[in-house]
């Protein structure tokens, strides 16, 4: 993309939250190598127009710890962990085909596969423009990636943290449970945690309201509603400290 033509980008660094689930596609489990290269399609498209892109990966397409009955918990979040690490190479692989530069980065070591986490590191890959993936949530037992992503935003200082869903934005209940449920287009993070909408978990809500980071809630079934958001277009839910006047 010619960058003297290109329309310019609202966020200059953006920390991107995907599901495993969404790396599936329709097959439901496991890597849909088509659905990711869709993905990683408007990934690039933000990366070439100068956006520094970070992401974190869930691990639901492999493997759910909140559902191993009988396993002990911190047993289950760690094999989820490294159902991240899974998906966070097949990401990096799919960008790397594209042209993309790109670094992964674990939560926990395991060099012969991926960098460590280490955050002067990772802010000087975005610098230099490479996509940097982080794997294995935030390192810990009872931690969400949610939670992960949320932190590595505010560690980042990322201008804005995206987080692709199955749902196009956040409504007050269930949209599909609720024929009835109503969307909202901006809301406050205050509200996420007294209305007790299920965005993100506590821990990851509470993160980013501290922090003061704004959130947009999207449908990944487009994946350029990536592109669209990061370039400022209306998509999903816009959550802020402050609902503007």
């Amino acid at each position: 993309m010619d960058a003297s033509n290109a329309e310019a980008p609202k966020y200059k660094r953006v920390l991107l939250k995907l599901s495993g689930e969404a790396l599936a596609g329709e097959k439901g489990s496991g890597l849909d190598i088509p659905t990711i290269e869709d993905i990683c399609q408007s990934i690039k498209k933000c990366a070439d127009a100068g956006v520094q892109m970070g992401i974190v990966v869930g691990g639901g397409n492999f493997w759910r710890g909140r559902t191993s009955e009988g396993m002990d918990r911190a047993r289950a979040d760690h094999i989820g962990m490294l159902a991240t690490a899974m998906n966070a190479l097949a990401v990096a692989d799919v960008l790397e085909n594209l042209g993309c530069t790109v670094r992964v980065q674990t939560a926990i070591t395991m060099q012969q596969v991926a960098e460590p986490f280490i955050l002067g590191k990772a802010i000087r890959h975005l610098e230099k423009g490479r996509v940097v993936i982080f794997g294995c949530g935030t390192g810990n037992p009872f931690f969400s990636t949610d939670s992960a992503a949320s932190l590595r935003a505010a560690e980042l200082s990322a201008d804005i943290l995206l987080k692709a869903t199955m749902v196009d934005g956040i409504y007050d209940k269930d949209p599909k449970k609720f024929p009835d449920a109503v969307k909202y287009d901006v809301i406050t993070h205050h509200d996420i945690l007294v209305k007790k909408l299920q965005v993100m978990d506590s821990a990851a809500a509470a993160i980013c309201t501290e922090n003061n980071i704004p959130i947009i809630v999207f449908d990944l079934s487009r994946p350029d509603n990536i592109y669209d958001a990061v370039m400022g277009k209306t998509v999903g839910t816009l959550v802020t400290k402050h609902k503007p006047q």
